[in-house]
């Protein structure tokens, strides 16, 4: 939809353990891949973008990654982060695979925009959850550093048994009681985090305020602002459009889901209004 409407835009498959993007797109066999770039086998990432049938819309993929792309060292990480946010796109945008991985929180957390995409199902909104608090515990630890963070972490267990790293809420009351300054730097790094919710696979019988509801229980027990993009409608035909290997909006433009996507796409650019990177975590 974005490159339709004529925005140059750049698709990253970052699902290192199960890449599969080509496959939708039609691509069998990319020529290039990430492990090029991480492996120095081309001079920069733009090296490894492949066009896709549709006009505006750019591809990177990871399917042909060796099998050890999963555990990026931390030089390469960066360096990869690093280029990413040069490349000249209007909108890119990173498939990160579900979980809780230190690849998926590390590349989350650079976006200016994170897409958490989910089904009204209690596994998988128990997994969001999860997912905010390791964001969460992640950049503590970046603004308090190490051995802060430990006393930090000492001092709200002694405090409240239930101050662990599974309840960062405790720890930044705890932070803002023993120190003021800091406690407020930490409430607004993590209160700069821009969540989006979408909620994929609404059937018929589903409650429709189901994603309106998970976002409000999110922000009551994480203090943060989440920003429901809407639903999209169960539609079998998805399958077959998967088992084509076409884009659902070009076989069925026409039906509820395109309608729903289109609504998630309109939403997502009234709040994006810059170039900006945005990553979707599936789960």
């Amino acid at each position: 939809m974005l490159a339709k409407q004529g925005f140059r835009t750049l698709l990253i498959d970052i699902d290192f353990g199960a890449a599969n993007l080509h496959t939708i797109l039609g691509i069998p066999h990319p020529e290039k891949s990430i492990s090029d770039f991480v492996n120095k086998r081309v001079g920069t990432l733009e090296e490894t973008v492949v066009p896709t049938t549709i006009p505006k819309l750019y591809f990177i993929s990871s399917a042909m990654n060796n099998l050890d792309i999963t555990d990026l060292a931390h030089e390469q990480k960066m360096r990869l982060l690093r280029h990413i946010a040069k490349l000249p796109y209007e909108y890119i945008l990173l498939d990160l695979g579900a979980g809780s991985s230190f690849n998926t929180i590390d590349f989350f957390m650079i976006s200016n925009s994170g897409i958490l995409v989910t089904t009204p199902e209690p596994t998988s909104i128990e997994n969001i959850y999860r997912l905010i608090r390791s964001v969460y515990i992640r950049k503590i630890r970046q603004v308090l550093k190490a051995y802060n963070y430990r006393a930090l972490a000492e001092e709200a267990e002694r405090r409240n048994g239930r101050a662990t790293v599974n309840n960062p809420e405790v720890l930044l009351n705890i932070m803002k009681e023993l120190d003021p300054g800091k406690g407020e730097n930490l409430e607004k790094a993590l209160g700069d985090f821009n969540f989006k919710v979408v909620l994929n696979q609404l059937r018929t019988q589903d409650n429709p305020n189901i994603g309106m509801m998970i976002c409000k229980i999110i922000e009551r027990h994480l203090y943060l602002k989440m920003h429901f993009l809407g639903s999209i409608s169960f539609d079998d035909r998805v399958h077959n459009s998967i088992c084509k290997k076409m884009p659902f909006l070009d076989l069925y433009p026409y039906t509820q889901t395109a309608l729903d996507l289109r609504d998630c796409c309109k939403n997502m650019q009234l709040i994006v209004k810059e170039t900006k990177t945005i990553f979707l975590n599936y789960r």
